[in-house]
């Protein structure tokens, strides 16, 4: 496993990691294989740790390494719930950080635990609460965004498009305020470890809405099991969405789900964009 881990690195990687851990080995290959990213359990001594290494065109790794080097990971890393970053390499595109503890909730019973949800809701207000900045067409870049999945090639239905687009144009942009987000806050990213819940991968991190961090567990997780949508904002306190704004939240992201699982063959994910398509539609055509 060693030399086949390390050897999905390349030249400039395998030669920081060897700079910084030269006697490590590779425990197991974590990588989820749908983007250009690799990501490795290694072992050194007594110690284990991540190592995470990036293609050119992956943007995630900057914004994972920004989140890290920003300091708004350490109200999460300094209690244990985040990993800590030990080595990192921006031009070489790899980061080492600490291993956390934990299984991962993703499709566990852990992921549609009233308790987890509860604690995650609780994990992401601090993480939230840290800053805030106003908006400067960052929603209208969203739509944007949005637009131009629907531009590129696609499976949606052409009907189902025109209403996608007309939806779009009616709700509008919302320039909210903007707080620090996870980005792909959901169980694939939490770990269970005990009453513990700990946070990984923050190659999403942004400055957005803080209602943008609900909506992937919206259309799955609440959408499953109700009970965890209310347990989530017991932990989380207020309630940050309005109504429109929601809406057109998840009209982005079912519209992006969709698109994106189309274009690198993941069927049963394209199969949960376009129902997220329907049920968006649905609410929006009962305004």
């Amino acid at each position: 496993m060693g030399a086949a881990g390390f050897g999905r690195l390349s030249a400039a990687q395998r030669a920081r990691v060897d700079e910084w851990m030269p006697a490590a080995e590779v425990v197991a290959d974590l990588s989820w294989n749908q983007v250009e990213t690799i990501v490795l359990r290694v072992r050194q001594g007594d110690a284990e740790f991540v190592v995470k290494a990036a293609g050119p065109d992956v943007r995630h790794f900057g914004r994972e390494l920004d989140a890290h080097l920003g300091g708004l990971l350490s109200v999460w890393a300094g209690a244990g719930r985040a990993p800590v970053l030990r080595h990192h390499d921006r031009e070489a595109r790899v980061l080492v950080t600490a291993w956390l503890p934990g299984e991962l909730a993703y499709r566990t019973p852990w992921g549609i635990d009233p308790g987890v949800h509860r604690r995650a809701g609780s994990l992401l207000r601090e993480f939230h609460a840290q800053a805030v900045r106003p908006s400067e067409g960052t929603d209208a870049a969203a739509t944007a965004r949005a637009l131009a999945w629907l531009d590129a090639p696609h499976a949606v239905a052409p009907a189902v498009e025109a209403r996608l687009r007309d939806a779009l144009a009616a709700l509008g942009p919302i320039e909210a305020d903007l707080v620090p987000t996870h980005g792909d806050w959901q169980p694939r990213n939490w770990l269970v470890d005990g009453d513990a819940v700990r946070v990984i991968d923050f190659g999403r991190f942004a400055f957005r809405p803080a209602a943008s961090d609900f909506v992937r567990l919206s259309a799955q997780e609440w959408r499953a099991e109700p009970a965890c949508e209310a347990a989530f904002f017991d932990g989380y306190g207020a309630d940050p969405r309005h109504p429109d704004h929601w809406l057109l939240m998840r009209l982005r992201e079912a519209i992006g789900t969709a698109c994106w699982a189309h274009q690198v063959g993941d069927v049963a994910f394209e199969a949960q964009g376009h129902r997220m398509i329907a049920d968006a539609l649905a609410e929006f055509d009962d305004r």
